[in-house]
């Protein structure tokens, strides 16, 4: 059996280093999860390697590569199990074998059925120490994405959104430019290019015109989904220039047949549904291979989205404003809750201060 609990805290430096070269790869992995790997050999790090994307060799072949001969008698840290089948790459936990590792020291076990403890069952049979739970927390944190898709056969749902201190997310004439800080608006930059979808519906359109990108050069931008039933959307809109991001359509069978082909004469995905629902969006998002999808739509859409259960994690950006007004939009719309005892829970939260903002994150009961 694999050591559970008997860690230093240079294994910990160590398995934090992978999750930080796995970070190397945000947002361009999917499906597949972020990993990262380093070989230490007498306290010095001989090889150091991240998984770049599907159908690439992964990071334990990256750090075996650098390491060379020195890898045997060495130690290799990974953030995620070394996986022990043949997929589009051959088995890592083999390759681990092969080159005469000594001990793994493994961050989380893999959840993939394929997986799930078979890499490390491979590893042991082979006469290797296994060290296996150092800085889970950290580990699974950075695949929230990989394990919704695995476990539950769903990509993960963000629901995003700022808002003043009285809980509006615009004033009563709907403006909205800026309420939370730059600070975190560059958060947010970083949140999408992590995320392999964002979406919107068609009043955040209209009202916002937004670009939706990462709004930087050197990181991948998500696709850009826009949730409109009837298709009524303006001519002239950011998100019709495919060059930057694509962008996808959801609208209604039959809705508006001119701007359809419009959009499509542009590059515009369109994707047609009888009655368009948060669920089935998310369901074509899954299987297209997407791991985390960020909604940023307005209270109206966000409601919906809850209600059909596609959202499990929450961002809320508090701005320190007071806007007031009675017809203020806020962040989500009717729930039909009628009672406190109803409201929902949000479980495992964090507070961090963004600029002059406070992010309250959580996961839904």
């Amino acid at each position: 059996m694999p050591n559970l609990i008997k860690y230093t805290e240079f294994d910990r430096q160590m398995i934090r280093r992978c999750v930080d070269l796995a970070k190397q790869a945000w947002g361009k992995t999917a499906p597949n999860p972020l990993v990262g790997a380093v070989i230490v050999k007498d306290g010095e790090t001989i090889g150091e390697g991240f998984h770049p994307g599907a159908g690439q060799p992964h990071a334990e072949v990256f750090a075996l590569r650098e390491a060379g001969d020195r890898a045997r008698g060495a130690t290799i840290y990974v953030s995620l199990e070394p996986c022990n089948h043949y997929g589009r790459t051959p088995p890592c936990a083999a390759a681990l074998v092969a080159a005469g590792i000594a001990k793994v020291v493994i961050g989380m076990i893999d959840p993939n059925p394929l997986v799930a403890g078979g890499g490390i069952a491979t590893l042991e049979q082979a006469g290797i120490e296994v060290v296996v739970g150092v800085e889970a927390a950290a580990c699974t944190e950075l695949n929230e994405g990989f394990v919704q898709r695995i476990v539950h056969h769903r990509s993960q749902g963000i629901l995003k959104y700022a808002m003043t201190l009285d809980g509006k997310i615009g004033t009563d004439s709907g403006h909205s430019t800026w309420v939370s800080s730059k600070t975190s608006r560059d958060y947010v930059h970083h949140l999408r290019a992590g995320c392999d979808a964002v979406i919107i519906g068609g009043n955040t359109l209209r009202r916002d015109n937004p670009l939706l990108t990462s709004h930087q050069p050197d990181q991948p931008n998500p696709l850009r989904v826009v949730m409109t039933q009837n298709l009524d959307v303006p001519v002239a809109a950011i998100l019709w220039d495919v060059s930057v991001a694509p962008t996808l359509v959801v609208t209604q069978a039959g809705a508006n047949p001119e701007m359809q082909a419009r959009l499509r004469n542009r590059g515009v995905q369109i994707l047609e549904l009888e009655q368009p629902r948060p669920a089935q969006v998310m369901q074509h998002l899954y299987d297209r291979g997407f791991l985390s999808v960020l909604w940023e739509c307005g209270g109206t859409l966000a409601a919906s989205a809850i209600t059909d259960g596609v959202i499990q994690k929450v961002l809320a950006f508090i701005a320190p404003k007071i806007v007031g007004g009675i017809v203020a939009p806020s962040p989500v719309g009717d729930l039909n809750i009628q009672s406190m005892s109803e409201a929902l829970i949000l479980e495992r939260v964090t507070y961090q201060q963004i600029g002059v903002d406070l992010l309250v994150q959580g996961y839904i009961k």
